[in-house]
């Protein structure tokens, strides 16, 4: 896989309103945000409800996200596992699939303690696609994992031959620049905090995977481009834009919210996977409204 530059989106998993895979929602997403100019695709990941999906549901929701991007963008898909033989498996059929490369964390439940142990456990999870690249998963808010990051990827070189690149969602915006300068800059980062975008992009990030570039990919391409041209006050201007709408959607939850918006702009049902609780439709109306009077569908969706 070529390194990617810019924006990947972190996919959400559409369900049907029995929670069911809804897998026909895909394709139509898919062409969205090629037409949006996103460069990726990260299946799923906590966007996808991954860790809520059975292996069965996450091995489909593989397949029809590669079949509908058919290679015309890369696809990365999220294979971590509470149970390391099952990730591997998962890593294995991505690379059967056709996934473009893996991502994933350590165990989150029984936890790894130390740098080394961590890279134990990703040694096995990516020995099922060994030749596939791999994309580390660093969201220490989510794992509760606090093992030293420099340390990890100062190892990784030998004990972790596949590693490529951090997904970055951590606000330590010092941890990433000192993670940046390990083994010369062997490793790409991409920063996983939307409402940080700039920040990241600033500090040397090569792009970004993100939730939000799900149904506001025109807006975060401004900042991007902008970015990536000097012009700091366009880009600033837009970042400023994205934080005011996520504050907005955040009133109603996370991935609860952001499926709801997805549903209303006709792309996905809003349904969640448990412990997700999905919206109401009074409060989808709410949200609605809310994106309505912050002038959203406009900016947010206008390139």
């Amino acid at each position: 896989m070529e390194t990617i530059q810019g924006l990947i989106a972190a996919t959400f998993t559409p369900l049907d309103e029995n929670g069911r895979l809804d897998l026909d929602k895909i394709p139509q997403a898919v062409d969205q945000l090629i037409d949006e100019k996103i460069q990726g695709l990260y299946v799923c990941g906590g966007t996808g409800e991954g860790v809520s999906l059975t292996s069965d549901e996450r091995k489909a929701t593989a397949e029809a996200f590669i079949d509908a991007a058919n290679g015309r963008i890369p696809v990365i898909i999220q294979v971590g596992h509470n149970s390391l033989l099952e990730a591997q498996a998962l890593a294995a059929h991505a690379k059967t699939a056709g996934a473009d490369a893996i991502s994933a964390m350590p165990p989150t439940y029984f936890k790894p303690q130390t740098a080394e142990a961590a890279l134990n456990c990703l040694a096995t999870i990516t020995a099922g696609a060994p030749d596939l690249p791999f994309i580390y998963y660093h969201i220490p808010s989510k794992t509760g994992l606090t093992f030293d990051m420099v340390s990890f990827l100062e190892l990784a070189e030998e004990r972790l031959p596949s590693l490529t690149a951090v997904k970055f969602t951590d606000a330590r915006i010092d941890l990433l620049q000192a993670c940046m300068g390990v083994e010369n800059g062997r490793y790409d980062f991409y920063f996983g905090w939307d409402e940080m975008l700039l920040t990241g992009l600033n500090a040397g990030a090569i792009g970004a995977i993100g939730t939000t570039y799900n149904f506001a990919a025109p807006l975060y391409q401004r900042i991007y481009e902008a970015q990536q041209r000097g012009d700091l006050k366009t880009a600033t201007q837009n970042q400023q834009l994205a934080v005011q709408m996520v504050r907005t959607i955040h009133q109603y939850g996370g991935i609860p919210a952001h499926k709801s918006l997805m549903s209303i702009l006709d792309l996905y049902g809003p349904t969640c996977r448990m412990p997700n609780q999905t919206l109401t439709q009074t409060a989808i109306d709410q949200l609605k409204d809310d994106l309505k009077n912050i002038g959203f569908f406009e900016w947010g969706r206008t390139p």
